[in-house]
């Protein structure tokens, strides 16, 4: 008998809320519905003249955005994703808050069909959308060694990533790679059980194919941009991250650009005022909520406030 798939709980709910800061009759954009746990937080604290705009990626998310929201007129909801919400007339009409809950939902991680997680045995696949774009497997199957090598490195910050993808070229002259536990197997023999206590070895591998395959930092950077193009001043916008990847581009979209270097001597031109405030530090999970959700360990939520 197979075991049930475990039900999405919501990452750094109440802090992604208060984040917000909701007010009963404002216009709040999630995203990234994924089964709807911060969604349902908002909706709750939205009167009858609030609304609520919903956006994923992932058609499974979008289906259950509509079972469950469908007849609240307070809802719209939108099959994209987040790097095009500036395209949304609701959105382009003005935001009070915008959150991004990044990363992959339970349900993703738990349905081996899907092919997110190296715990289980499913086609090689990794899309958000499955309809649009290549899979992990057609990827590995068509880029030369040094690009999978380089795609490992940068999105994995995995050091071994050159030897691993050595191993996946000669492996794939043989017979193609086209299951999650062929590629994790294959992984975990280059590597061997010397890594991170409680990290798989093909952990780093995973995450950095998934990445690579949803153009996932490239969507993060043109969604924080339409998320402050479509924010009204004062507006909250509010990002929970997995990685140091995502954070450090998060990070450094609230706070701004740099102050251009100048040569010795010459005045510094006027600083151009960042479009967004970071509101408090940068939080986590707590032990209890770690405890009962191991996903939440590695999240970190950042808040920022649009400038007048």
């Amino acid at each position: 008998m197979s075991e049930a798939p475990r039900q999405h709980v919501p990452v750094l709910l109440h802090e992604a809320v208060a984040g917000l800061a909701v007010r009963p009759q404002g216009i709040y954009l999630d995203g990234t519905f994924g089964r709807g746990g911060h969604a349902a937080a908002i909706l709750d604290r939205l009167d009858e003249s609030g609304r609520l705009l919903l956006m994923d990626r992932d058609p499974e998310a979008i289906a259950a955005a509509r079972a469950r929201f469908g007849r609240d007129g307070r809802v719209h909801i939108r099959h994209g994703s987040f790097a095009d919400l500036a395209g949304w007339e609701a959105a382009r009409q003005g935001l009070d808050g915008v959150l991004f809950d990044l990363g992959v939902s339970s349900p993703q991680l738990d349905e081996a069909a899907r092919g997110f997680s190296f715990m289980a045995d499913g086609p090689l696949d990794m899309r958000m959308d499955p309809a649009h774009g290549e899979s992990a497997a057609e990827f590995l199957a068509r880029c030369d060694e040094a690009g999978i090598a380089e795609v490992l490195w940068r999105l994995g910050e995995e050091r071994m990533s050159r030897r691993i993808a050595r191993a996946i070229v000669a492996h794939r002259a043989q017979q193609p790679i086209t299951r999650t536990l062929e590629l994790a197997d294959l992984v975990s023999r280059v590597i061997g059980r010397r890594r991170e206590a409680g990290k798989h070895p093909a952990t780093r591998t995973f995450q950095a194919l998934r990445l690579h395959v949803n153009g996932e930092l490239q969507a993060l950077q043109r969604g924080l941009e339409s998320a402050v193009a479509c924010l009204r001043p004062g507006g909250r916008l509010v990002v929970i991250s997995f990685h140091s990847l995502e954070d450090r581009l998060v990070k450094q979209f609230m706070r701004g650009p740099p102050p251009p270097r100048m040569a010795r001597g010459l005045p510094p031109p006027p600083a151009a005022a960042a479009p967004l405030r970071p509101v408090g530090r940068k939080q986590f999970a707590g032990a209890a909520e770690c405890a009962a959700n191991p996903r939440a360990r590695s999240a970190v939520l950042r808040v920022a406030e649009k400038r007048a």
